[in-house]
């Protein structure tokens, strides 16, 4: 995408400015206003029109125009890529994949964490899902993609602009999937400040880190059981606040960091902190597959993409396409789903009997419910949408008891059934 932040002056970074009710307004797409008129610029393919205005913000139209050469060098570098599973040809596994499409069509259900058997597919179908994200509009060029429309989302830099009326390229690109290495150090995950630039030149120089490449996309952490507990601490302060904070020799430094958290680990090789558990919206748990036939066919499905990915990804383009546009409508169509007072009060009671902590499971429980009811092309919730997504919601938030031998999952559907009969 575009590889600069602005088209006529650049903006210093700023720390996180404080919310107000007139900042939390959708605010329009922006102009230029300072100094000159820059014209037509091209940031990495995209045609960007700048025009000169004194009113308030406006984003810019922006023109998509490829030349057949930059097309298919842009096609050679996609060819490129290491294939990826296509999530259609995945099979089994139902739990898991629902749970990740309900956070693809509402981010804010607050990610997924997927526990199972090794060799059941978890990292796979996790990756897989690269395909089917769909694109978001960003500040063209800004580390932290940045959503033009919400000053909530943006980063210290477009703020700064935008107060000053500045226009900024707007540009689209796909929302991204951030792996997040069991090895990487606090700097590599949060960033860094040049320190020696700070000192000597007076600017605040930050090199951003995962969490900032992360920012209104996925954040991945395979093996999340293992991960240290110096990490686990900042994935729960930025997973509590939607902002990443770096402190630095008296220089302070905050962006926006509002993720999905994606998890998946094996359940054998130890248990995951509560604090961090907690903050998974929904739970899946995943099986080794016992259908003989079932095992067949992924087996042979697996050895057709290992030998030639190119036309294995081909013969599910259809498949491929379709769920796309079906995740596309569903995310369109959300606002407008509703649930009805009585399903609200009912999903309480379980949470409630169940002595669930807090309020996040009803919350999780009730998006989740909707999210499902969107991707059935429906506008209202039905019990069955509840009965599907609540042992997931609720699942990771019970209070273990060492003697209990059922699996907490059937006890919340138990529970569901015991006051929605």
């Amino acid at each position: 995408m575009a590889s600069v932040l602005g088209t006529c002056s650049t903006a210093t970074l700023a720390a996180r400015p404080l919310s107000s009710p007139t900042s939390r307004t959708s605010i329009p797409p922006l102009s230029l206003t300072q100094g000159q008129s820059c014209g037509t610029k091209f940031y990495g393919g995209l045609r960007i029109h700048g025009k000169k205005s004194r009113s308030q913000f406006h984003v810019a139209s922006v023109a998509t125009e490829v030349n057949p050469s930059e097309q298919a060098q842009r096609l050679a570098a996609k060819e490129s890529q290491r294939p990826v599973y296509p999530f259609a040809a995945i099979v089994g596994q139902d739990e898991m994949k629902l749970c990740l499409l309900l956070n693809v069509i509402d981010p804010k259900i607050g990610g997924v964490m997927i526990m199972g058997d090794r060799g059941t597919g978890k990292s796979t179908t996790v990756r897989s899902l690269t395909d089917l994200l769909p694109e978001i509009k960003i500040v063209a060029g800004d580390p932290y993609n940045s959503d033009p429309e919400d000053p909530e989302a943006m980063g210290p830099e477009v703020r700064e602009s935008i107060v000053k009326g500045v226009q900024l390229p707007v540009a689209t690109t796909k929302i991204n999937m951030v792996d997040l290495p069991l090895g990487a150090t606090e700097d590599r995950v949060c960033g860094t400040i040049d320190i020696e630039k700070a000192l000597t030149e007076g600017v605040k120089a930050f090199e951003p880190g995962l969490l900032a490449k992360a920012n209104r996309g996925i954040l991945y952490v395979d093996e999340v059981n293992l991960l240290d507990d110096h990490l686990v601490d900042v994935l729960l302060d930025s997973a509590a606040s939607g902002w990443n904070t770096v402190e630095r020799e008296g220089i302070s430094i905050s962006h926006p960091a509002r993720f999905i958290l994606i998890g998946s680990g094996n359940p054998e090789e130890g248990e995951l902190r509560p604090q961090l558990l907690d903050r998974f919206g929904m739970h899946a748990q995943v099986g080794t597959v016992r259908d003989a036939e079932l095992r067949v066919k992924i087996v042979e499905e697996r050895a057709r993409f290992d030998k030639n990915p190119k036309e294995f990804r081909v013969s599910y383009e259809a498949e491929q396409d379709k769920l796309q546009e079906q995740i596309t409508s569903a995310r369109s169509g959300l606002p407008s789903v509703q649930i009805d007072q009585d399903l609200k009060v009912k999903i309480s009671r379980v949470c409630s009997e169940l002595n669930v902590d807090g309020l996040r499971g009803d919350i999780v429980t009730n998006r989740a419910a909707k999210a499902l009811a969107a991707l059935k092309g429906r506008d209202k919730v039905t019990p069955e949408d509840i009965a599907t997504v609540i042992p997931n919601c609720l699942r990771h938030r019970l209070r273990k008891d060492p003697l209990e031998s059922i699996d907490s999952g059937l006890l919340v559907i138990e529970k569901f059934y015991e006051i929605f009969s």
